[in-house]
């Protein structure tokens, strides 16, 4: 089986891009949500000071183009992020937020530094991990982030190893497995600035400034040029780029609804790159990813679930349910210790895995709010 012994008995949760997150807006927060009017060339911010507290963000877009709406501190440290709003739709983020100074940012079409705006926050505010159920969540994600990436480094420098030495067959086999614990870790990666990019940016989203690098570079020359034979350089900053993001990972201390965001996030990437091939464009391992990010999710949201079952049991029950069902589904496409390539399945079959995620969002939706509370 895919889940470890006690992993099976927790909980996973995710949401899917096409969500409204339209979830109990005020409970938890400090004042009411915070309107963020965006579209493609705008990011209008409500407010740009605010009190400690958590805050919740309401993003509407008007645009053309899809956006992504994020939080950062200092060094663009995300704080927070929402991704893939498409046109029309509208999303909450709901961030913890100390006294600092922060920006906010939207990024139309999903790509550059975005349209920026600071925020002050003010005052002080009880942390939500003064909450002893809490605090033990934040410490027990800390020590599953640790197992992960200390795997990722040794995953990754066999890849590396393999693609170095030229061994086209043995890397291809490599690659999918060395990304497995990386997308585990994803919400915590994509945490320090250009660090996420760099190792798993695709190449229509490279700049001049983070030119086309890292796993999908490698992935493109196996499978497309099938040639690596100059990609040394291009493997040893990948190396580099994911030792970097450990250290920080393992140093990082993640607030409450940081986990639950994430965990929301691991399943939005699920439904928007994994299910309709966008990632492994080249590979077609996306089921590895599927895998991955449902894993991580369910990490993050089991070292929440003393304090979920503490506030709304019957929320549990709904997400165990939804969780199964998902896993009842992936399960139909194991291959030995891998998956099918996803373009071997049919858009049924796409639209079966796509289904039981969207089955997902009701009550994941709920999670950060239920978390939130005090």
């Amino acid at each position: 089986m895919r889940h470890a012994p006690l992993l099976v008995a927790l909980l996973a949760v995710g949401s899917v891009a096409a969500c409204s997150d339209k979830s109990d807006s005020s409970a938890g927060a400090t004042g009411g949500p915070i309107a963020v009017k965006a579209n493609d060339s705008a990011c209008d911010v409500a407010k740009n000071a605010l009190d400690a507290g958590t805050h919740v963000f309401q993003v509407s877009n008007s645009g053309s183009k899809v956006t992504e709406f994020y939080v950062y501190a200092a060094g663009d440290r995300v704080m927070g992020e929402i991704e893939n709003i498409t046109p029309g739709l509208s999303r909450e983020l709901r961030v913890e937020l100390p006294a600092g100074t922060y920006q906010t940012a939207c990024k139309p079409g999903m790509i550059g530094n975005g349209i920026r705006a600071d925020l002050t926050v003010s005052g002080s505010a009880a942390p939500l991990t003064e909450d002893v159920a809490l605090q033990q969540a934040t410490e027990s994600y800390s020590r599953y982030i640790t197992t992960q990436s200390e795997a990722l480094v040794e995953k990754t420098t066999d890849f590396v190893t393999a693609v170095k030495g030229g061994d086209i067959e043995k890397s291809k086999q490599l690659f999918p497995i060395a990304r497995t614990y990386y997308e585990r870790i994803e919400p915590v990666a994509e945490i320090f600035g250009d660090l996420d990019p760099k190792i798993d940016g695709r190449e229509d989203d490279a700049t001049a400034e983070l030119p086309f690098s890292g796993f999908h570079k490698l992935e493109k020359d196996l499978w497309v040029t099938k040639d690596i034979s100059k990609d040394g350089p291009v493997a040893d900053q990948l190396l580099t780029d994911v030792k970097e993001v450990v250290t920080k990972a393992k140093d990082e201390k993640l607030s409450p609804l940081q986990l639950a965001n994430g965990a929301k996030e691991l399943l939005d990437e699920v439904a928007s790159s994994k299910i309709t091939g966008e990632e492994d464009r080249y590979s077609h391992t996306d089921l590895w990813d599927f895998a991955a990010n449902v894993d991580g999710s369910q990490a993050a949201v089991a070292a929440l679930r003393p304090a979920l079952e503490q506030r709304n049991p019957d929320l549990v029950k709904q997400i165990d349910t939804a969780f199964t069902a998902v896993d009842d589904e992936l399960a139909k496409y194991r291959v030995g210790d891998g998956w099918k390539y996803q373009n071997e399945l049919s858009q049924a079959q796409l639209k079966g895995l796509s289904d039981v995620i969207n089955a997902l969002a009701e009550p994941i939706s709920k999670i950060a709010g239920v978390i939130a509370k005090k």
